[in-house]
């Protein structure tokens, strides 16, 4: 905001001169009464001043470093040690809503909440047992679940080298959706249509229901309510089309995110050096109540 300060001290300089002017039949009444109008015009001239003047100093001062125009910046994302800091000592359980999953799926979201393992980043589960999806934000709450058709083969480890290999290639018992903590994030396919890469060197993704093969019955796999029909693809992650669009996508828009496939064959624990939440809480709970006890046996000696 710009300011005429040279036409402020012109109004001042008229209003002091005429306070100067006397009357020609000034009463002591009217003097007084003069006197106090001047004043208070003063006063409100001078805090005008005043106001302009920290408006011009605030318009100049430059934020830091010398007045530039830059473009807006993104905020910085949450580094490992912020999130995994402010989870001690906290638990922030993660949120399924009415979502029904199972009890490994839920104890691995816990601890993916309360040791901020997803390090600030929307998450998946993928639970390969129960052929289901879920989707996470950041702050584990859930944003949608959904079935889902995965590897034909039952098995948690990928075959080195096989991301390079034909479809036509790839034996039966090597298509597998192997399981691991994978850092993922939108991308295309050799048809140039947007999934999300979950192991880019496996040929790993998850993307919308394939459906180019009638005989498959990929649709119909995914609405019966048996997971036991699930288990149809070279590896990837199929979801229906309208979820992937709706919830997937978004959640990876602008962003990469965690994804968290379960094991069939091995311990999660075993997999994601993960620990129990809820043994964890109890086991705190008990040293809390068990150290004033401590305190107490130690004064009354």
């Amino acid at each position: 905001m710009a300011t005429n300060t040279r036409g402020t001290r012109t109004r001042r300089a008229a209003a002091l001169r005429e306070l100067a002017r006397p009357s020609r039949a000034a009463s002591p009444g009217s003097i007084a009464l003069t006197l106090c109008a001047g004043m208070v015009m003063l006063a409100l001239v001078a805090f005008t001043e005043h106001v302009a003047a920290r408006e011009k100093i605030a318009y100049l001062r430059p934020a830091s470093g010398p007045l530039s125009v830059s473009a807006p910046q993104r905020a910085p994302t949450q580094s490992a040690t912020e999130a995994q800091a402010k989870a001690v000592g906290s638990h922030h359980g993660a949120y399924f809503g009415r979502e029904r999953a199972s009890r490994e799926a839920h104890q691995i979201a816990d601890w993916i909440v309360d040791s901020a393992d997803n390090l600030g980043m929307p998450f998946v589960i993928v639970d390969k047992v129960d052929a289901k999806i879920f989707v996470f934000d950041a702050g584990g709450r859930i944003q949608g679940a959904a079935p889902a058709l995965l590897g034909s083969a039952r098995g948690d480890d990928t075959v080195p080298g096989i991301g390079e290999r034909e479809y036509a290639d790839m034996r039966p018992e090597e298509r597998t959706t192997p399981a691991g903590r994978f850092v993922a994030g939108l991308g295309l396919n050799i048809r140039g249509e947007d999934v999300v890469w979950v192991d880019y060197d496996g040929a790993v993704s998850l993307h919308r229901v394939i459906t180019s093969k009638p005989s498959e019955r990929r649709l119909e796999r995914l609405a019966s309510p048996t997971a036991l029909d699930n288990r149809i693809s070279y590896g990837c992650i199929n979801v229906p089309a309208r979820f992937y669009e709706n919830v997937v996508s978004p959640m990876f828009s602008g962003t990469d995110g965690i994804v968290y496939v379960l094991p069939e064959t091995r311990p999660a624990r075993e997999v994601f050096g993960s620990y129990d939440v809820e043994r964890r809480l109890r086991r705190n709970d008990a040293g809390r109540t068990q150290a004033p006890r401590q305190g107490s046996e130690l004064i009354s000696k």
